[in-house]
């Protein structure tokens, strides 16, 4: 049966994972967090690791001819240092997709090679309402953003000194938070919510002994957020490919806060019908609150494998996200019924 209560578990490795900076590139050390915490489990389970620096976990099952993988991204969206400004600013271009506007006064962590980390915040060029008359209305966009290092600093040569360079990564500060009202709020929900569902999982399999029905991968995959995360890592007898990633929340979209979504299609096109029909089945019989939707400007590694020509059987669901790639939100119910659905999922024979 169920873990009473597998919920807590899951928001307190969200926390730890969120707080990790991760930006598509730069994600060993989030990897390591999650091969620290499966590491006492090995000999019940294999780990393995990519080249690219994605981590792949084998839960045997009883058929070995026909494999299911399941996967989740720890890269987030972030920055790199495009230029060392003559006034010791930064200027950056951007890791995944994001509007400017989005990260405007968010503090951030620049990376050096050599010497450790300098904060900062980033902002437009023309912040001050009180010195520039464009202050409200100078456009969001690269080359009118900059990062102000917390670091007494007035030119190129005096930032070179800290250790900065041009490609050195940019994490955006997470400010996460959990709610009394069970909410968890802040940056890179997206993934690292369903990435903490799957490491729970995957432990609670391993604790119940649970008997699988086929051998079972689930891979933290690293590149996601640049589009190709998963490709090169699925095992060769993978049937049924499921990408547990967020869903959207907005205008015209069935997915809230609290719901596991179940996705019908996004922008690459429908997934697998049969997949489909067979996940929300399985929400209506357990009796887990759910939405099927579209997403129309979205994709993730189960479409990226399709596209790259994988015979797969591919799916998507997980936890309702707000503002996506902005300042998310989600909540401890969707976390949950997401689990859920996993959890019956891989105990279910394949299509």
């Amino acid at each position: 049966m169920e873990p009473s209560n597998p919920v807590d578990a899951i928001i307190d490795h969200l926390v730890r994972l969120v707080r990790i900076p991760s930006p598509t590139g730069h994600t060993e050390e989030a990897i390591r967090f999650l091969r620290g915490k499966l590491s006492p489990y090995e000999g019940r389970i294999s780990l393995s690791q990519a080249a690219k620096g994605g981590l792949l976990v084998t839960l045997k099952g009883e058929d070995h001819q026909i494999h299911r993988f399941l996967t989740a991204h720890v890269d987030t969206l972030g920055a790199m240092v495009k230029e060392i400004k003559p006034n010791g600013r930064l200027q950056l271009t951007n890791i995944g997709g994001f509007t400017w506007n989005s990260v405007e006064g968010n503090y951030c962590t620049v990376q050096t090679r050599s010497r450790g980390k300098v904060t900062g915040t980033i902002l437009a060029t023309h912040t001050s309402v009180h010195v520039y008359e464009d202050a409200r209305k100078q456009e969001r966009k690269q080359e009118n953003m900059e990062v102000r290092l917390d670091a007494k600093v007035h030119n190129a040569e005096e930032v070179r000194e800290l250790g900065i360079e041009v490609g050195d990564f940019v994490s955006f500060d997470p400010r996460i938070e959990v709610t009394e009202s069970g909410f968890i709020k802040g940056r890179h929900m997206d993934d690292k919510a369903s990435a903490a569902i799957l490491l729970e999982l995957i432990i609670q399999v391993v604790e119940q002994r649970l008997r699988l029905p086929h051998t079972t991968h689930v891979y933290f995959s690293t590149y996601e957020e640049v589009g190709f995360g998963a490709n090169s890592n699925i095992p060769d007898r993978v049937r049924e490919y499921l990408a547990v990633d967020m869903g959207a929340i907005g205008e015209g979209q069935a997915t809230d806060e609290f719901c596991v979504s179940i996705c019908a299609k996004d922008s690459s096109g429908p997934y697998h019908y049969g997949l489909r029909k067979k996940l929300t089945e399985l929400a209506e019989r357990e009796g887990i609150y759910h939405r099927v939707d579209i997403y129309p400007h979205y994709g993730s590694d189960a479409s990226a494998a399709v596209r790259a020509g994988y015979d797969l059987i591919h799916g998507l669901i997980g936890p309702g996200v707000d503002a996506s790639h902005a300042f998310e939100r989600t909540h401890r119910d969707a976390l949950e019924n997401t689990y859920r659905l996993l959890y019956r999922y891989i105990q279910t024979t394949s299509l």
